[in-house]
């Protein structure tokens, strides 16, 4: 929620006041011996106004949009200007009576100013945390609240009567109005239960806004709704208590429940807050809560040292230190030499406060970016990547998953257990995770490539924060994704080459073995009767001679037959358009053969695109029940295209993987450096449509320079 412009210098203007502000009322009040007296209070007193001008300082600073900042920083501040007219109204009045100005006055704005920090407290309980009411019901008690404030402040400004300021020490009210004393009188109790009800109001919409929330809300909350129902049951003890009680004496339980009360919405609600911001990441203040901590630490260190080593070297050296600059000198070189490794230290402790022990976002990515660059194998950056994540985000289980041949299958677990199963990922998104998984993707020039899963526990889920330093870790991963699929695109090409080769190696010997090889056997068979019937019966062996010539013509033919199979002549002989005009003619269907400008090519070219497009041909007769079809060859800047159109009933390719086939048809392209693009609809038909790169020029109509040298 913070914009990111730097923190502007109002907020932290006025919280430098109020603490300077702060210094004098305990100056103040160390005179008045209320330090002493009120102990229990005057501490209460501190935390309260540290603690919210401190955090309102912070929010409002960062989290400009919200005003729960400026609320916090005006309760912090009007209760330390409420306590510091207090005691020097006390001071002016009653511990040195003459000697200070303006005690009447001082009185007189302690007696009202009490209320601009009461209902800064209640509008903060109100909107936190998205600094709006918790539905459009409630959209009157902010303004209900401020209005009946205004009006308790203004009773206190006109009632007529005495300022209690301290034991015998009660001026008169210099702005009351004795007509109004009646009404006053009249309208305190209503006014007073109105209050008291806004007050619980207040509470409650914290415990509805807990009941609604989910997930990471719900998380920021508990510490709060805690806090206030804690805070609500002692107010009305606090009331009961304070029954029947005159209105000069006391009760001591009265007391200590107010007290409690006092504690728990003073201290407890920052406390509450600041809980929501560490913990589970509220407004994501981290790194400013951080850098916070690591000045306050060091800076109360190095003054805790100065102050032990000034007061040591003047107590045991050489006496008083102002008679001593040289000890004095020493003491402060000794103090800087101290500050980095108390900055380290300093560091390491707002680390562990904020990050709780985890890496900071900066080191995790610095970390996984220092093994990019490592020499280490594909597989084990991988790993080192879900140790890291894990590391960073606190999860049970990171996984990182690899988009391949229509699966998403995890590559590196950590930490090492059971691997996930993969999941289909037919359509160019993620599937849905199971409940509990969060996946981010990983993406490379546009193209998803894979994601990263975390698994978080119950009690500190996912959060804008995480969701942030996952995403920046996807983002740098996406090269590696990349490198890991090719390589396992290439293994899997691999794999799929050698069967090939082998099932066409197995096809080759069964056709050798069915055909032209039981003809050898046979023509072996009839050579040897003739040779038996050379001498006795020569007319028949003359008979046998003749078929013995057809048998051979039969077997050449077979060979021929294999070896067009393998690489037909008239490729070699007459290029692409030739070779395919003469399968379609073949083909059980009607096929056109369109050639536009296309020559002659080098032999891997014209093979690749010739047994493509004759692979899509044979997918066509079995597979789209197709009327006709047309083979497209054109050659456009630097490429030799082509394309098999069929009208038949298509198919949806985002349901369907490549087969075989078409899977044999990308590999034998890719090897060439060329690409097989794949467009259908149902119903409308199939078009395959192949690119690869040629020469500028393609090579000369030679039949001798692309014949291959088997033929």
């Amino acid at each position: 929620m913070s914009d990111g412009r730097g923190a502007p210098i109002l907020p932290w203007a006025i919280w430098a006041v109020v603490v300077a502000l702060f210094a004098a009322t305990m100056a103040i009040g160390a005179k008045n011996g209320s330090l002493v007296e009120d102990f229990a209070f005057i501490a209460i007193f501190v935390a309260m106004v540290s603690g919210y001008a401190t955090l309102g300082a912070l929010l409002s600073s960062r989290v400009r949009t919200n005003p729960i900042g400026w609320l916090m920083l005006l309760a912090g501040g009007a209760y330390m200007f409420t306590g510091l007219t207090s005691e020097y109204a006390t001071y002016a009045l009653k511990t040195a009576p003459g000697t200070a100005p303006f005690g009447l006055f001082a009185a007189w704005f302690s007696n009202w100013t009490f209320t601009l920090s009461i209902a800064p407290i209640l509008l903060t309980l109100l909107l936190f945390p998205t600094g709006r009411v918790p539905s459009p019901r409630w959209r009157w008690v902010p303004a209900a609240t401020v209005a009946l404030f205004g009006i308790l402040a203004l009773s206190q400004v006109l009632r007529p009567g005495v300022i209690d300021v301290a034991d015998g020490v009660q001026p008169a009210n210099p702005t009351g109005i004795a007509a109004l004393g009646g009404v006053l009188d009249a309208i305190q109790l209503p006014l007073g239960l109105c209050l008291l009800a806004l007050g619980v109001a207040a509470i409650v919409s914290v415990v509805i806004r807990f009941r609604r929330a989910r997930g990471e809300e719900r998380q920021q909350l508990r510490w709060l709704v805690s806090v206030v129902m804690l805070g609500l049951i002692l107010l009305v003890c606090t009331v009961i208590t304070g029954i029947g009680i005159p209105a000069d004496q006391n009760r001591p339980l009265n007391d200590v429940f107010f007290l409690a009360t006092f504690a728990a919405m003073g201290i407890g609600v920052p406390v509450a807050m600041a809980i929501a911001i560490l913990r589970f990441h509220l407004y994501d203040l981290e790194l400013v809560i951080k850098k916070t901590l690591v000045f306050g630490i060091l800076v109360a260190s190095i003054t805790g040292l100065a102050v032990l080593g000034l007061f040591a070297a003047s107590g045991i050296v050489v006496g008083p230190v102002t008679d001593s600059p040289v000890v004095t000198l020493l003491t402060g070189v000794a103090i800087g030499a101290l500050v980095w490794p108390l900055r380290r230290i300093a560091k390491r402790v707002a680390d562990r406060l904020v990050y709780r022990g985890r890496a900071t976002p900066y080191e995790l990515l610095t970390e996984f970016s220092g093994h990019l660059s490592d020499t280490m194998s594909t597989e084990d950056v991988l790993g080192r990547m879900a140790a890291v994540l894990g590391a960073g985000t606190g999860a049970t289980r990171v996984a990182v998953w690899l988009g391949i041949e229509g699966d998403l299958r995890p590559e590196a677990v950590w930490p090492p257990g059971p691997t996930p199963e993969p999941l289909a990922m037919p359509a160019p998104e993620l599937p849905p995770f199971p409940e509990g998984e969060d996946a981010f993707e990983v993406r490379h020039q546009g193209e998803l490539l894979g994601a990263l899963s975390v698994v978080l526990p119950a009690n500190d889920p996912m959060d804008p924060s995480k969701a942030r330093l996952v995403a920046g870790l996807a983002s740098q991963a996406g090269l590696v994704l990349r490198n890991v699929k090719l390589i396992e695109e290439l293994r899997a090409s691999r794999r799929r080459i050698v069967s090939a080769q082998d099932a066409r190696a197995k096809k080759l010997e069964r056709d050798l073995h069915d055909g032209a090889q039981q003809q050898l056997v046979a023509l072996s068979v009839k050579l040897g009767v003739a040779e038996q019937l050379a001498e006795r019966e020569p007319e028949r062996v003359k008979a046998m001679l003749g078929a013995l010539q057809d048998d051979a013509r039969d077997a050449v033919d077979t060979l021929r037959d294999l070896a067009r199979g393998i690489y037909p002549p008239v490729l070699a002989d007459q290029g692409l358009a030739a070779a395919l005009t003469a399968q379609a003619r073949k083909s059980p269907l009607p096929v056109d053969v369109v050639a536009d400008g296309v020559g002659r090519y080098s032999q891997d070219v014209e093979t690749a695109v010739y047994f493509s497009a004759l692979e899509a041909l044979q997918n066509v007769a079995k597979y789209a029940a197709a009327s006709k079809a047309t083979v497209r060859l054109a050659r456009d800047d630097g490429h030799l295209s082509f394309s098999v159109q069929d009208d038949g009933r298509g198919f949806d390719p985002a349901a369907t993987s490549f087969g075989t086939g078409l899977q044999g048809m990308s590999d034998r392209l890719d090897a060439i450096g060329g690409s097989l693009r794949v467009r259908s609809e149902p119903g409308s038909g199939t078009t395959v449509h192949g690119l690869v790169p040629v020469a500028d020029r393609p090579v000369a109509d030679s039949p001798v320079a692309n014949r291959p040298a088997s033929s």
